[in-house]
């Protein structure tokens, strides 16, 4: 349990600590050339993002450390790494098929979400190994 629970901890860290610099410092000028698409900084829910985030971590991890029966670096680099294209298809693309998100944005989330998911597999499989 005290490893599944510094999994958690040390992954949703390291996931906030990624979208900061992805999302406030790289792509903050895609996302003020879209302005229009976005609620005013004033309006940002980020308590419900951080739940978010928080949320699918532990969906992440408890599903790493219930059914995978080999649990190392290896596992968990791939395991966030399919996860990643997963998760960075169904954000970047999906979210660029229903609304008029620059493709430039959709790449980025697809590729970020791939590198964010397989650092935290890399991750999780470290902390959660046999």
């Amino acid at each position: 349990m005290k490893r599944v629970a510094a999994a958690i901890v040390s992954v949703y860290v390291v996931l906030e600590a990624m979208d900061f610099l992805i999302h406030n410092v790289l792509l903050s000028k895609a996302y003020a050339a879209s302005a229009q698409l976005w609620r005013p900084q004033a309006e940002m829910k980020m308590g419900l993002m951080f739940l978010v985030t928080f949320i699918f971590v532990v969906c992440f991890v408890m599903v790493f450390t219930r059914f995978f029966k080999e649990k190392n670096v290896k596992t968990g680099t791939l395991y966030g790494l399919i996860f990643g294209i997963g998760t960075g298809v169904s954000m970047g693309y999906g979210t660029y098929a229903a609304m008029p998100l620059p493709y430039y944005i959709a790449l980025s989330w697809f590729l970020s979400s791939v590198v964010e998911m397989t650092v935290a597999g890399a991750i999780l499989g470290l902390i959660a190994k046999d």
